[in-house]
């Protein structure tokens, strides 16, 4: 019998995909779990991957390279999509793609699947994924081909065969958890126009039942990635893990956002990120100090860049290779400390130091100086505005003005 490895979640869509494949393809379904961080949800999932009719699961502990090798990446870059969502979601699919690739090398499979919607932006980051490292496995997309056709139906189709599903048609909402996030959609979040429910968040305390004095808390850098919390240096996955406990009890990190999605639609999201805000948040404020203006002004144009290729699935190209040489320079005197004070949802600056800053009190001062000419600026703006004045007074010969 031919096999086909599964990217399993234990959700609704891969629940039933698993008899679905079997039904329509006689496949032996192999489920395939990248643990990036799910926590409790699991437990479950070998014996209800078994229950559903898969074969034998595979459960892949690869948070800490979820971490090292595409969050601390991202972050170093300074990639925010849209101006608001940290790419939770787009992170951890190029990692299960990888994932998806190994175990069916390891297990002969032809065919690899996924749960991603024909609507969404998944199934690209998937495929590409797929495709840049195993260009000649079968991908296999159900919501492309199935009568399927709402997350009601799916529902339907799992009570027929008994499946048990962690999502009922009171709370429809399509959820995907990690390290970095907890993501949102549907149910009544599909309509703009309608306040974020209070039961949506799960990560993050509603800002105004945060606690009413702040939390401070001091992050270390190296180079561009976080090292340190408070003075002690933790390693990369239970540092994210104390922060999400720290932005999630003070409100940090919700972001309620209608997005472009690469296919072509905008869509409504409500994303939980409360440790990754803190550490974009104290990254940003780093690099306020210990880069020059060109490099940062350049570095931001790269952001914007690198934020559209993960968004987009394009993890695994030369250009993103390529633009992480570049900001690799760019980190190499991101070091020190940032202080941040957390209050009812709002992550502020309360102190950056460096051993590489090019901050200059004495510069800076509005006090009495020694050291900077005020007579300089001068020369300076008339060189500077130099091409306007020379319009303009071409404008005036010209009877232009």
């Amino acid at each position: 019998m031919a096999k086909v490895v599964l990217a399993y979640s234990g959700g609704l869509d891969t629940s039933i995909i698993i008899p679905w494949l079997k039904e329509n393809y006689g496949y032996e379904v192999i489920a395939m779990v990248a643990d990036l961080g799910q926590g409790e949800e699991l437990a479950p999932l070998e014996e209800k991957a078994i229950k559903s009719g898969a074969s034998k699961i595979y459960i892949q502990d690869v948070k800490k390279e979820f971490v090292t090798d595409y969050i601390f990446p991202t972050l170093r870059a300074g990639a925010i999509y849209e101006g608001k969502y940290l790419l939770g979601t787009s992170m951890a699919r190029p990692l299960i793609a990888k994932q998806l690739v190994e175990v069916a090398r390891r297990e002969g499979a032809e065919a690899v699947a996924h749960g991603a919607t024909g609507k969404g932006n998944d199934q690209v980051r998937f495929e590409l994924g797929v495709k840049a490292l195993a260009p000649d496995l079968k991908i296999i997309a159900p919501w492309r081909e199935w009568n399927i056709r709402s997350r009601e139906d799916a529902i339907d189709y799992a009570q027929e065969r008994g499946i048990p599903v962690p999502v009922t048609k009171a709370r429809p909402y399509s959820m995907d958890r990690n390290l970095w996030h907890l993501s949102h959609e549907g149910g009544d979040l599909e309509d703009p126009a309608k306040e974020m429910p209070e039961d949506v968040l799960m990560l993050t305390v509603p800002p105004e039942k945060a606690p009413d004095r702040p939390t401070y808390v001091e992050i270390g850098f190296r180079a561009g990635t976080p090292v340190s919390v408070n003075g002690e240096e933790l390693a990369p996955v239970e540092l994210v893990d104390k922060l999400n406990e720290l932005g999630g009890a003070n409100g940090i990190g919700v972001v309620d956002m209608v997005e472009n999605r690469l296919v072509g639609m905008k869509s409504r999201g409500v994303y939980e990120t409360p440790g990754g805000t803190i550490l974009w948040t104290a990254h940003r404020e780093l690099e306020s100090i210990t880069l020059d203006r060109i490099t940062m002004h350049f570095k931001q144009l790269v952001a914007a860049r690198y934020a559209e290729l993960v968004y987009d699935g394009v993890w695994f190209s030369p250009l993103r290779e390529a633009l992480d040489a570049f900001v690799d320079v760019t980190q190499r005197t991101v070091t020190g400390s940032v202080r941040l004070k957390l209050y009812k949802g709002h992550c502020l600056p309360a102190g950056v130091t460096s051993p590489y800053s090019l901050y200059s009190q004495e510069l800076a001062t509005f006090s009495r100086d020694e050291i900077y000419s005020q007579k300089d600026a001068e020369g300076f703006i008339n060189l500077f505005g130099l091409p306007l004045k020379v319009r303009a007074l071409m404008e005036q010969q010209a009877g232009l003005r």
